[in-house]
């Protein structure tokens, strides 16, 4: 699950990123309103976390201007006690949280939790393709033969390819709304992470696989196809 963090505090920022990725979040952090416009508006982000007050652009404005944009990501916003105003004005234009600082680990996960759970929803739980079936909250993929959990971003690849069958997915797409933005990995852990996924169908004996166009991309396709 991709979130997008926008705190302009670095010590927080950091901090919170830690916890995020160690509870298997894929985390973009951004440290100005502009940036997180414009990352949620060119990225596909599972929720967002905005700080109200952030330099260059407020987090409220930032929540307006992706509504107008028909962007329903589910956000949370991060508040100051004396903002009461601000959570009212948030909540009316759109947010479906607000948390104020500070705050525990423990209701940050559980706040975050809810809020996509409650965007899960709208979402089947579960999707299929050819004999295998792939559940977006245990992360269990089966078919008649068994099942098994992935990983977190083999989950997450998978579910890219599934909601898209036959469609070539370029590698490129996969480290966006996986590894993020401006992450340092290398490309070819796209490839490393098809490999795995390719032996978990084979081992249940699924009658799809993951099918490489050269220099272009993946597409998940029928054994007959």
């Amino acid at each position: 699950m991709r979130l997008l963090l926008a705190e302009d505090e670095i010590d927080l920022s950091h901090a919170l990123v830690t916890i995020l990725k160690h509870n298997n979040y894929s985390v973009d952090a951004v440290y100005n309103g502009k940036d997180a416009l414009d990352y949620l508006l060119s990225g596909v982000y599972d929720g967002a976390i905005l700080d109200i007050m952030m330099p260059k652009m407020d987090g409220i404005t930032v929540l307006k201007k992706i509504r107008q944009a028909s962007n329903p990501v589910p956000v949370l916003l991060l508040t100051a006690k004396s903002e009461i105003d601000d959570r009212v004005e948030g909540l009316d234009s759109g947010a479906d949280d607000y948390l104020t600082k500070p705050f525990s680990t423990k209701e940050l996960l559980a706040r975050i939790r809810a809020m996509t759970r409650r965007q899960s929803d709208i979402i089947e739980n579960k999707v299929s393709f050819g004999n295998i079936t792939l559940d977006r909250l245990s992360y269990e993929l089966s078919t008649p033969s068994g099942s098994i959990r992935l990983a977190n971003k083999e989950f997450q690849m998978l579910e890219m390819l599934i909601t898209s069958p036959h469609n070539i997915i370029p590698a490129e797409r996969f480290m966006e709304k996986i590894w993020g933005f401006d992450s340092d990995t290398e490309i070819s852990v796209v490839w490393v992470y098809i490999s795995y996924l390719r032996k978990k169908l084979a081992s249940l004996d699924a009658d799809v696989q993951i099918k490489a166009a050269r220099n272009i991309g993946y597409s998940l396709e029928k054994d007959n196809d």
